[in-house]
């Protein structure tokens, strides 16, 4: 299916009731006309990190059903898979057929090796310090051989997450084949997550390597032309390497938007809010929330360190039940890039407040995503976060379909699945955007074409909007 320019769930298999079929049944009795697509988070069999560890792309993992689950919901909304370019399981067979093979394993160029990586006598605690982590730790693990010998492959992320080796004939293949059969599986949109690890070069920091970088997203791309399906790379990090895939063509995320939202809300200042919705990709989504935390490297310079600074104290003073020992090592969260809570909580569970940066997200340039929490304006889950002692689990409550009943139909949801519904439905959406400062904390937000137009007034100290709808039919009121 195409995608359409309307908003985007996301959401675990197993989040939005127990199973797919749960899934689709809160689409089809709560969510029609709400979302017009669906990014579910990887759905494949995993040894780890909710799904983010794949072990086998051609399966659905059991627990949540299976392909004709997926097909069936593919066949109603727009759909976004995930393939992690960057890895892939410890107990994948691929890497399982490595370690009792080793050199007669068919495998063994799918990982990043150090024997065959490093020059002799390096890495160097300088190579490693050049590395660019997002955790404290050597890029490595040690791989264990049936024959008991044993030697270092490169790992980024946690054990349960080998690396791949883009550059050998072996992995390419295993990359085309993987891209295929999940394009032919109903995807619209493929997410290559962590993408910009995936290129690894000597004497570089191993983040975002270019011109290699750009070779391998074209080599996705023309993997999944044929099947007219998008590819979408996800990075976080300086805003500006958005803008830069954005101006060779591809769609981006808007990671900068929440923490963007979160200043102008917190500040009652709205002047770097606008900046950025000025200059920033118009084929993107944007996100306020997602299943991880609230991002806060993707605004660096778009706010000072001072505003940055400004705004995660603030957080941690008006969230809702937060922490700072949440986003720490303590609670299983060393990325000290992100912020875990969930969105409604980050603005004090402040329903207008809430309402008021969602209308801000449906007038930014792009297709807004909405994390499931985020859709039934969900708090902060301190007993999930407690019982696992992971720290972005906070943000990743499981909902039962008698709880999601219940949620529904408190006002705040009902008034954001309105302001969805209006987004997805108003053609002004297809226009141009103007945007007029009214001063410090108020601004006008018009998307426009020559028929209709839509405007979000907004008056950031008092937490207020109006959204004011023109056709050919004359004006209306929406909020």
């Amino acid at each position: 299916m195409k995608i359409k320019n309307e908003a985007m769930l996301i959401t675990y298999p197993d989040s939005l009731g127990n199973n797919l079929k749960d899934l689709e049944h809160v689409l089809d009795t709560h969510l029609k006309g709400v979302v017009g697509g669906v990014h579910i988070l990887p759905f494949f069999p995993s040894s780890g990190d909710r799904g983010f560890s794949p072990m086998d792309y051609t399966k659905v993992d059991e627990r949540f059903g299976g392909w004709d689950d997926i097909k069936r919901i593919s066949e109603k909304y727009y759909m976004m898979y995930e393939f992690m370019l960057n890895h892939i399981s410890a107990q994948s067979p691929y890497y399982l057929d490595f370690l009792e093979k080793k050199e007669e394993s068919d495998y063994k160029d799918y990982f990043i090796r150090y024997n065959d990586y490093w020059p002799e006598h390096r890495p160097t605690e300088a190579d490693i310090d050049l590395i660019y982590k997002r955790k404290p730790k050597a890029p490595f693990v040690d791989a264990h051989f049936k024959d008991g010998t044993s030697e270092k492959v490169w790992c980024t992320f946690s054990e349960e997450q080998i690396d791949l080796n883009v550059k050998t004939e072996a992995t390419r293949q295993f990359i085309k084949d993987t891209l295929s059969f999940l394009a032919d599986k109903g995807a619209s949109i493929i997410r290559l997550d962590a993408f910009a690890y995936a290129i690894k070069e000597l004497d570089t920091n191993c983040f975002f390597v270019e011109p290699e970088i750009w070779e391998m997203l074209e080599y996705a791309v023309e993997i999944l032309k044929p099947y007219d399906v998008t590819v979408l790379p996800e990075i976080h990090e300086h805003y500006t390497i958005q803008q830069k895939i954005a101006e060779k063509g591809f769609p981006v995320y808007d990671f900068a938007l929440p923490m963007l939202v979160l200043h102008a809300l917190y500040s009652g200042k709205a002047e770097k809010l606008l900046h950025w919705l000025e200059i920033c990709p118009r084929d993107q989504f944007t996100t306020l929330d997602t299943h991880d935390g609230i991002g806060v490297v993707d605004v660096k310079d778009l706010l000072t360190q001072e505003e940055v600074d400004f705004a995660v104290e603030a957080l941690y003073e008006k969230g809702a039940n937060l922490k700072r020992i949440y986003s720490s090592e303590a609670y299983n969260n060393l990325d000290i890039y992100q912020i875990n809570c969930t969105y409604y909580s980050a603005l004090g569970n402040n329903d207008a407040a809430y309402l008021l940066a969602r209308a801000i997200q449906c007038f930014t340039p792009g297709i807004p995503q909405i994390y499931y929490v985020g859709l039934l304006a969900g708090e902060n889950d301190l007993e999930l976060l407690e019982n696992s002692k992971e720290g972005r689990n906070i943000n990743r409550h499981y909902y039962s379909l008698d709880e999601i009943n219940q949620e529904i139909e408190r006002p705040v949801v009902k008034d954001l699945f309105r302001l969805l519904t209006f987004r997805n439905t108003a053609k002004a959406f297809d226009g141009d955007l103007e945007i007029t400062m009214i001063d410090e904390g108020a601004f006008i937000l018009t998307w426009a074409t020559a028929d209709e137009s839509a405007s979000l007034t907004v008056d950031l100290p008092t937490n207020t909007f109006s959204i004011l709808h023109r056709t050919g039919a004359g004006e209306e009121q929406i909020f």
